[in-house]
């Protein structure tokens, strides 16, 4: 077999928010180019749906509310003793809103950070201990957006939490250098999933029109942004860190 750097081959990749959306997606992306992946949502039959699309064996589910903190040492020990040490991981769960100012309190502003950014941090923080990933090295993968780089209307607040993780990687790609972890974030443009297509905007012809005209290509599919992680996961990547890759069909070229 000819050398490929884009393959997953032996790999154990972690992929949260892996029962809908892009998470689903990346995880069964993943699957194709040969990782065994352990998936994570709090939805277990969403997960199952997820796991009957994959390709391979030895793949894992695991029905979590990674805004458990307390949960996530036990969980990530746990998945070191069933698959070795970690290669990579893939953090998709969030959660987004339009929403304006007014309408923001404390407790909304805690459930976005918490989910959005805590819960990848806190995750990744205990995967990051020793002997948890490879000697030789890991990649983890945020999921940021446009919006971390882009202003919009009632998209403060998603934006705050999005543009945390693009701050975030540059200063933990440093602190990991020297393990040879490395750490990106990807920021998709208006991606069609399935709950995306159910939205008003989406519904409503020329809302879509107006959109769609914002990213020089079209809209996204779920593989985009899939095929995006498993090159930041792969080897073919070994000298990227610290960065935001944006794929967004052209929308911040505008």
């Amino acid at each position: 077999m000819s050398y490929n750097p884009f393959s997953l081959i032996g790999k154990t990749i972690v992929v949260t928010g892996a029962s809908s959306g892009i998470g689903r997606q990346c995880a069964i992306t993943c699957s194709k180019m040969g990782a065994r992946v352990v998936l994570i949502a709090r939805n277990e039959q969403r997960l199952s749906e997820t796991l009957s699309e994959m390709e391979g064996d030895g793949h894992k589910l695991i029905s979590a509310d990674l805004t458990e903190f307390n949960k996530l040492n036990g969980i990530v020990e746990g998945i070191v003793a069933i698959t070795g040490p970690i290669d990579g991981v893939v953090n998709c769960a969030g959660i987004s809103a339009t929403m304006p100012l007014k309408l923001m309190n404390d407790a909304i502003m805690d459930d976005f950070f918490k989910v959005n950014v805590l819960s990848a941090i806190e995750l990744t923080r205990h995967i990051c201990h020793i002997g948890h990933v490879r000697k030789e090295g890991a990649s983890i993968v945020f999921l940021s957006s446009v919006m971390s780089v882009r202003g919009e209307r009632g998209k403060s607040l998603y934006s705050m939490t999005k543009g945390a993780l693009v701050s975030g990687v540059r200063s933990l790609a440093t602190e990991y250098a020297r393990r040879a972890i490395r750490f990106n974030c990807i920021s998709p443009g208006a991606i069609l999933t399935p709950i995306n297509r159910d939205l008003p905007h989406m519904k409503n012809p020329e809302a879509r029109a107006a959109l769609e005209a914002k990213h020089l290509l079209g809209l996204g599919q779920t593989d985009d942004v899939a095929n995006a992680c498993v090159f930041l996961l792969s080897d073919a990547s070994r000298w990227i860190t610290g960065q935001n890759i944006i794929v967004d069909g052209g929308y911040t070229a505008i």
